[in-house]
């Protein structure tokens, strides 16, 4: 009852935004696992927005997504869309107002690349959900070369080999602040300090979870894999470094064990 209230609320404030599209695909996308909810008493100021390929919840202090949700399946790799195509594709988010989004300006010549939570190359189904994937809401600062332009790209690109050997996951991406914050630009964006990304395998009731630091991560020589083992966590651990709490949709008894689950890298016959 707690999840399918969460879900009631979450698309009655979507409906407030007008061009949101607050339908059955966002629905759809949070029926499994419920959306994250906020821990503590009081939720921060935020606007929940439904987009072709993704649901995220935008802070509207920190001007970043707190928690960004896909449904993957193999079919959303497939297509036409390109972000080549698109001129210019980077846009300030137009279901927000100014002064409640970050714009441009704030991540020119800041030093940060515009990260993205919800990656363009999942979105190659629609043409739509490719141009959302712009929004700047579905964004944060993140240090380019290492990180935005290393370990990050390749953590998108496993994942979506991973969803080739699996009917679907469900992937929740978003930043983690731990120390006092950092702003960029003149609408104050916030710099996380490391990013988090959790994928759940429904069918398999598998799940592995991932933190990554926010600076240049050197590989030395390692596979992606390789690499990535070692920010591996317990997706329970996540909760109290991202005030969220996850997988409310799912029985206590999946959601308890899930939560703990001992950090253990997806073999490679998992790929695609």
């Amino acid at each position: 009852m707690r999840a399918l209230a969460s879900i009631v609320s979450l698309l009655l404030v979507a409906w407030t935004l007008p061009a949101a599209a607050a339908d059955d695909d966002c629905k759809d996308m949070l029926a499994v696992t419920g959306a994250p909810e906020y821990k503590g008493s009081e939720a921060p100021d935020h606007a929940i927005l439904c987009r072709a390929g993704y649901v995220l919840s935008f802070n509207l202090k920190r001007l970043t997504p707190d928690w960004v949700l896909e449904v993957l399946t193999s079919e959303r790799f497939k297509g036409t869309a390109d972000r080549t195509s698109l001129r210019n594709p980077f846009a300030p988010d137009p279901d927000l107002k100014a002064g409640e989004r970050s714009e441009l300006k704030d991540y020119a010549a800041s030093g940060y690349d515009r990260g993205h939570m919800a990656p363009a190359a999942d979105m190659k189904f629609s043409r739509e959900a490719m141009i959302q994937s712009f929004y700047l809401s579905n964004m944060a600062p993140q240090i380019g070369p290492g990180m935005n332009r290393g370990i990050w790209a390749d953590l998108e690109k496993l994942t979506r080999q991973w969803v080739c050997g699996h009917e679907q996951l469900i992937a929740i991406s978003g930043p983690i602040y731990e120390e006092a914050d950092k702003t960029v630009g003149d609408d104050k964006v916030a710099v996380p300090t490391s990013f988090y990304k959790i994928l759940y395998d429904p069918e398999r009731k598998r799940i592995i979870a991932f933190v990554l630091p926010n600076r240049s991560i050197d590989k030395d020589g390692k596979t992606a894999i390789e690499a990535l083992k070692q920010f591996m966590v317990k997706a329970g651990s996540i909760e109290d470094r991202a005030g969220l709490s996850f997988l409310d949709g799912l029985t206590p008894r999946d959601r308890t064990r899930l939560l703990d689950m001992a950090p253990a890298m997806w073999s490679k016959r998992d790929l695609c």
